[in-house]
């Protein structure tokens, strides 16, 4: 942002927390270079009072919250702009036309240096393959000054990404990655053309162009890898910008999507996105909610249904009543979810961002050191200053600064294309130091959702009756019961008895189908199961009993859980008889009934001062304190509210596999971070001796920077192919 945007008022853009008054904007920053870049606009910003802020390098995303009035984000905005960076708000399709413009621009500079190294070392040859004694002063000057000639245009236009950028920093009394890089570029063309003028041997034309050649190239594999690496976020906040159809009475109108508000009637087009939460008002269609809930067959929307923002609509118009805002939105949730577990502070992360701190001072006292020593040593002084180019140019905290967060990208990327959402940056940490997994079993190894216990035990009539008279509830068990019936309907006029159940008049006679103490036998049976009661007038009530079944694929993992040598606790409120009878099915031998939410609690404070590092599995109210206690934690989408607060993983559908792959995606990803540390400091380990001890040309050092970086980039998009089966 320069100078003459820093007093856009971004008031507009700014949203505010109606529980806490937070308030937040969303930017997009241009001009950072590498992980020191982010850790200086973290320090000045969160350095005010009630500040917070977090910037993604790999997403080119400033997300800065802050309390009071929304114009101080202004003030804020304007003492990062003071750093060098240029700042504005987040618009996807806006980044990505400005992205597509660098990347072009990008390309040109690659050509005019590429173009401009080609022509040079048809000279240099002749100067590399011949003596002085041979060629003659005159004709050596005069290559060099042909050389000059091409070589000093062509780097003063190829440079301009990295000339731009060091300006820029200098000028607000800063530096970043480019200064060194354009003060090694310079020094390099400088003393060429000083010992060209002087008739010296030292000219390195040829070198300086090449240098900017694989400079370039490396910072454009750079973008390409990093703009794949925070597609899926786009993609995704995408959907949260553009325009969406009103109704106002008889009249459509077309506002932004930001400015959709609770209780307007929206009107969504066949194939078009559904832009905020509602309720389905009039219209049938189908639905394709994969975004949402992960499951890929398109389902089925009618009136009174509630579908969410990120749904798309395929096959018919649909009129909605919004329920809530599009900043408040399920989709809002994931796109802030995702943004903090990208942004957390990982215990790497930290690491990354100490080391890039210091990157800047260091390089350049290295640099200056080794230029100094050299010329103490006896060496030429053109000499000496070459080697410290080249120790400019190599030491270089890029790969450093891309180690944890393009990982934790593409890992937050990849577990959301697998219907789950990660809540916190360092979960995936967490997650993959786990030993113990304690499970709940209620609506986490089972489904939640009573089932029918069938078996022969009903006559086709009265479980046909039983299923007219269901049809007409919404209670869980009549639901169990119409799903249990797939024939006809018999046509009845139901009455809803609020606390007893439904009745009906058939063939003369009062049916009523309900809890016991109003039509069933209470002389009957006393065994705790889940029961509805069927009574016909004439016949004996029959009773309808119901169990909660297990998640499809409960048994296999467990079992591989198992296999991979985990401790598996089954921790559960319900009764003995039905805790037993799960564990046993899922051969779990450490299990226990009847717990309290403190007892569950207390249990897994025990095991974590065994030494053991817990994942909590839950989703009722009583396991809140329990997912909060444990190591990490994750909890289905059905569960309540404050069991997904408390969770840092909450996965979608019926299966339990998500367990596993969340594991695997953990491990494979912190192992990738380490490794992407190892090649980092390995590089430099390796690197920075070199070029210091003379034994690397700036050419090569140019390559070797940007061969780190793309080598780390590259090895942390190895998690895309990771098997979780």
């Amino acid at each position: 942002m320069n100078a003459a945007t820093q007093h856009v008022d971004l008031s507009s853009f700014v949203s505010t927390d109606k529980e806490d008054g937070n308030n937040t904007l969303n930017l997009t920053v241009e001009g950072m270079r590498c992980a020191s870049c982010a850790w200086r606009i973290e320090s000045a910003l969160n350095s005010e009072q009630d500040v917070k802020a977090r910037v993604n390098l790999s997403t080119n995303r400033l997300v800065l919250s802050w309390k009071g009035m929304k114009e101080r984000g202004n003030a804020l905005v304007v003492k990062a702009t003071e750093l060098g960076f240029t700042f504005a708000p987040f618009d996807p399709s806006q980044q990505n036309r400005s992205e597509a413009a660098e990347e072009k621009f990008l390309l040109k500079c690659i050509a005019v240096s590429g173009f401009a190294a080609g022509n040079i070392m048809l000279f240099s040859f002749a100067l590399w393959f011949s003596t002085q004694a041979s060629m003659g002063v005159g004709t050596r000057d005069l290559l060099h000054l042909v050389s000059a000639l091409i070589a000093i245009p062509a780097i003063a236009y190829a440079g301009l990404p990295y000339f731009r950028s060091a300006i820029n920093a200098l000028r607000n009394m800063h530096t970043n990655m480019d200064v060194p890089i354009s003060l090694a570029v310079i020094l390099a063309t400088g003393m060429s053309l000083f010992e060209t003028l002087h008739h010296g041997a030292y000219a390195y034309f040829d070198s300086s162009t090449m240098l900017l050649f694989f400079l370039l190239i490396g910072r454009y594999l750079d973008r390409k890898a990093r703009g794949k690496a925070r597609a899926a976020a786009q993609d995704l906040l995408a959907m949260m910008q553009g325009t969406a159809t009103i109704r106002e009475g008889e009249k459509l109108r077309t506002l932004p999507i930001r400015d959709i508000m609770p209780d307007m009637q929206l009107i969504v087009a066949s194939g078009e996105k559904i832009a905020a939460d509602g309720i389905v008002t009039s219209g049938v269609s189908d639905v394709d909610t994969s975004l949402i809930t992960g499951e890929t067959l398109p389902q089925r929307a009618v009136a009174g249904q509630k579908l969410f923002a990120g749904m798309m609509n395929i096959s018919a118009p649909l009129e909605l009543k919004v329920s809530a805002a599009s900043e408040q939105s399920l989709l809002a949730d994931i796109v802030r979810l995702m943004e903090n577990a990208e942004q957390g502070q990982a215990h790497y992360v930290q690491l990354a961002d100490k080391v890039a701190g210091y990157y800047t001072p260091v390089v350049h006292i290295l640099a200056a050191g080794t230029f100094i020593t050299w010329l103490l040593l006896g060496l030429a002084w053109q000499k000496a200053l070459l080697i410290a180019t080249t120790v400019l140019i190599i030491t270089c905290p890029c790969a450093l600064g891309l180690a944890v967060p393009v990982v934790q990208v593409i890992a937050s990327g990849l577990l959301f294309k697998k219907a789950m959402l990660l809540k916190s940056g360092d979960a995936l940490e967490r997650l993959a130091k786990t030993d113990t997994i304690v499970f709940d079993k209620t609506g986490t190894l089972t489904l939640g959702k009573p089932q029918l216990v069938t078996n022969g035990l009903y006559r086709m009539q009265d479980l046909q009756l039983a299923a007219s008279l269901a049809a007409h509830s919404r209670h869980p068990l009549s639901r169990a019961i119409c799903n249990a019936w797939n024939g006809e309907i018999i046509k009845l006029e139901v009455k809803e008895e609020p606390g007893n159940g439904v009745s009906a008049l058939y063939q003369g006679k009062t049916i009523k189908l309900g809890r016991r103490g109003w039509c069933g036998n209470e002389s009957a049976t006393h065994d705790e199961a889940l029961e509805l009661w069927l009574n016909v007038p004439g016949s004996e009530p029959i009773r309808f009993i119901f169990t909660d079944a297990l998640r499809p694929d409960a048994k296999q993992v467990i079992q591989k859980l198992k296999a991979m040598h985990f401790n598996i606790v089954l921790l559960s409120g319900d009764r003995e008889p039905a805790v037993k009878s799960v564990a046993t099915t899922l051969g779990i031998n450490d299990f226990s009934a009847t717990v309290t939410p403190v007892e569950k609690t207390e249990r897994i404070n025990a095991l974590k001062t065994e030494g053991r590092n817990i994942l909590m599995v839950g989703d009722g109210l009583n396991d809140a304190p329990a997912l909060a206690a444990a190591n990490v934690s994750m909890s289905p989408s059905t569960a309540i509210d404050i069991a997904q607060n408390a969770a840092d993983i909450v996965f979608q559908g019926e299966k339990l596999f998500p367990v596993i792959e969340a594991i695997t995606i953990a491990r494979t990803s912190i192992r990738l971070v380490k490794q992407n540390f190892a090649l980092s400091f390995f590089y430099n380990i390796i690197a920075v001796p070199l070029a210091i001890t003379g034994n690397v040309t700036p050419l090569i050092a140019a390559i070797a920077m940007s061969s780190s970086s793309i080598a780390v980039i590259i090895n942390a998009m190895r998690l895309n192919k990771v098997r979780t089966s």
